[in-house]
């Protein structure tokens, strides 16, 4: 316990070197590319070198089921948003995002006014790219990590279990939101800079939005009538590629034809991947509610100044998503509380209560007459069965050996790959 304690400070410790080496990108890119590979080689050592040792191995066992499951649910609920973003941005065409006009937002004014109020000095660090979307995840799996220098009740899986299922909670309830209403993007241009979808809507919108889009009187004889009545406009034809069994994604994702040469046009799977973090607004932001859910991690399963740090660290960003007009304000303030909210929903998953203790006290509270009356008797035997009852270890009998080191070091690659891939597939939400 003793060296368990001696770990306490070092992970907040680890988490600001993450963060100023990393943040060397910006100021010295010659030294971080120098720092970079060793401190995360450093960081890989160490969790090797504890491997061995550590005493919860058989808990963690028990809990990889449920982290590949839910691995499993919040890969499915990232392919669902990405499909949610192509639609929401391809449905109204490029000529819509790029002739409507971004909606007001009090926030963005807010942040203006406030540049030229405070000092300069201020004003460049509220500007400065301190922390990513991948710094925050990486953060959650140094945070994971720490449950071999005993900083975090174990399972270390536990805790990745409850963090991938809020954020697929999370995801799903965000498709939700902005499939309902689609909102125009607080950049105009992004769509088309990024985006390889027709420039004219959806038959759907061609239907049921465009005629009523602007023309009020039209509009106030659809709420008399509850049925559409205006003529449609000539629009080109829709694509439609070969997709085979994923063909019910062509009216979805809305492909043009990029290469003539091909029968069966794009992929669907090249087109999904191009998606990237969507350019309409979507409600409620994908970069804060990681942040958040990191920030609420560390606060339950590593309290103190490091929480705190990382608290500011959100704030930070969130006024950057909004000074950068990637989202507007509402999409940020909705974000950090359904982030705070989620969390603590999800407690069953995992949580940094010492459940054994709790249950160890009301267990004896239960025995305690029997102990008593035990001991009133004379009868050391009784005393004792009782007594180790109540000491009955946490990590009953399971695997043990070279099927525990094995399983230890499978964790570690894959966690370390996840980080990596996490590096250069979130770095646009």
């Amino acid at each position: 316990m003793a060296k368990a304690r001696s770990f306490q400070g070092a992970l907040g410790v680890a988490a600001l070197c993450y963060i100023a080496v990393d943040y060397l990108r910006v100021v010295s890119p010659l030294w971080h590319e120098r720092l970079r590979p060793l401190l995360w080689g450093f960081f890989a050592l160490a969790a090797a070198s504890r491997a061995p040792f550590y005493a919860h191995w058989n808990s963690e066992v028990r809990t990889a089921l449920s982290f590949v499951a839910c691995l499993i649910f919040m890969l499915a609920c990232l392919v669902v948003e990405a499909i949610s973003v192509q639609f929401v941005t391809a449905v109204l065409g490029i000529d819509w995002h790029w002739a409507t006009h971004p909606l007001p937002d009090t926030g963005q004014w807010l942040l203006l006014a406030l540049n030229e109020k405070l000092p300069s000095t201020v004003v460049e660090v509220l500007r400065a790219p301190l922390i990513g979307l991948h710094h925050y995840l990486m953060l959650f799996i140094m945070l994971g990590f720490s449950v071999l220098f005993g900083c975090v009740k174990a399972p270390g899986l536990g805790l990745g279990a409850r963090y991938m299922f809020t954020m697929g909670i999370g995801r799903l309830l965000r498709v939700l939101t902005f499939v309902s209403t689609i909102l125009p993007s607080a950049r105009p241009w992004c769509a088309q800079a990024r985006f390889k979808v027709p420039n004219h809507p959806h038959p759907w919108a061609q239907k049921y939005y465009v005629p009523y889009a602007s023309d009020s009187n039209a509009i106030h004889e659809l709420l008399k009538r509850d049925s559409i009545h205006a003529p449609i406009p000539d629009y080109p034809p829709e694509y439609v590629p070969n997709w085979g069994i994923m063909s019910f994604l062509v009216d979805l994702l809305r492909p043009l034809n990029l290469d003539t040469s091909n029968v069966g046009g794009e992929s669907w799977f090249n087109t999904l991947k191009r998606a990237g973090g969507g350019c309409n607004d979507l409600v409620y932001s994908g970069h804060i509610l990681v942040s958040v859910l990191t920030a609420m991690a560390w606060t339950e399963a590593y309290p103190g100044w490091t929480a705190g740090f990382i608290w500011l660290l959100v704030l930070h960003s969130a006024q950057r998503e909004i000074r950068e007009r990637h989202h507007y304000s509402v999409d940020v303030v909705v974000g950090i509380y359904v982030g705070i909210l989620l969390w603590r929903t999800t407690h069953f998953v995992w949580s940094n209560t010492d459940k054994w203790n709790i249950w160890k006290f009301r267990r004896f509270s239960q025995m305690r007459m029997a102990i008593w009356k035990a001991a009133k008797d004379g009868d050391i035997e009784r005393v004792r069965a009782c007594l180790e009852e109540l000491e009955k270890p946490d990590d009953v009998a399971g695997p043990s050996g070279w099927t525990l080191y094995i399983f230890g070091l499978l964790i570690i690659i894959i966690t370390l790959s996840l980080g990596l891939l996490a590096f250069t597939w979130t770095a646009d939400g």
